[in-house]
């Protein structure tokens, strides 16, 4: 499937260009290692949209989220019926790094993320297809790279909103982020609650386009990366992940559709006690 396009369902195949895919995520990874070059103890030390962790806690964080890439056929590690909790088990394996200094998580960062493409590399030379568990369900491993895109894109914001500095990103991928972003968002207002949605998202800005939206059934979005008018997208994912309040992104989305895509951004804002 070209680049600007890419198809996200629960149920049988995606469509997505993982060669492409891999290239978005090194970029990424790039971008960020050279802005954290750039911090001192303060900026390591500084908040961010995570309240309870700082820069540090977050870059942590995202050396063990490049380390998913191993998951095998079976594994249950980020299997929600298996006790897996996005608000709970990552903080969980921070443990391991407890006292790390920032420029070893930086290097482990390096590593890790550069372990990432090889593998994933390796696995489509070798036309490698099986499943591993998400948090929404057994899905093909290359849309588990589309996981880590998601979630190293929004922590990266999460450290430079605090800054006060633009997001060093790019239109690549930010429209992967959005197309999963809507894609999970939907899948929880489906599994969670039930919800029915049919909506067409037009969205502005870096990373914009139109993103088609059904749950009747299995969980589909296909989206289409175009020059529109609309909400920006880097906004919408935002919201939808609860960083921003939804109604403000998503001002002319029906009620009832905007309830159900706020459903993920809820359960994030949800307390829930530690175990």
């Amino acid at each position: 499937m070209r680049p600007d396009a890419l198809a996200l369902r629960t149920g049988g195949p995606c469509d997505l260009d993982p060669e492409h895919l891999l290239d978005v995520v090194g970029e990424q990874r790039r971008r960020l290692v050279a802005v954290l070059e750039g911090f001192g103890p303060d900026d390591w030390a500084a908040p961010t949209r995570c309240t309870e962790w700082s820069a540090h806690h977050v870059v942590r964080h995202q050396c063990d989220a490049n380390g998913i890439v191993h998951l095998e056929p079976g594994d249950r590690t980020l299997d929600v019926t298996a006790g897996f909790d996005p608000r709970t088990s990552p903080p969980r394996w921070l443990a391991a790094s407890a006292g790390e200094p920032p420029d070893e998580t930086l290097a482990r960062l390096v590593a890790t993320s550069e372990d990432l493409l090889v593998v994933s590399s390796r696995r489509l030379a070798e036309g490698r297809s099986f499943d591993v568990f998400l948090p929404l369900g057994p899905m093909d491993w290359t849309v588990l790279v589309l996981h880590s895109l998601w979630d190293a894109w929004l922590h990266e914001r999460d450290i430079m909103a605090v800054r006060g500095a633009d997001h060093p990103s790019d239109d690549d991928a930010t429209f992967y982020a959005a197309a999963y972003g809507v894609f999970i968002a939907a899948a929880v207002a489906s599994g969670l609650a039930g919800d029915e949605v049919k909506e067409q998202l037009t969205l502005g800005g870096a990373g914009g386009g139109v993103f088609d939206v059904d749950t009747h059934g299995a969980v589909v979005v296909t989206a289409t990366r175009l020059t529109v008018a609309g909400p920006p997208a880097a906004v919408v994912v935002d919201a939808l992940a609860g960083r921003s309040p939804i109604d403000q992104a998503l001002p002319d989305v029906a009620p009832g559709s905007r309830t159900a895509l706020a459903r993920m951004a809820d359960f994030f804002n949800t307390p829930v006690e530690q175990g």
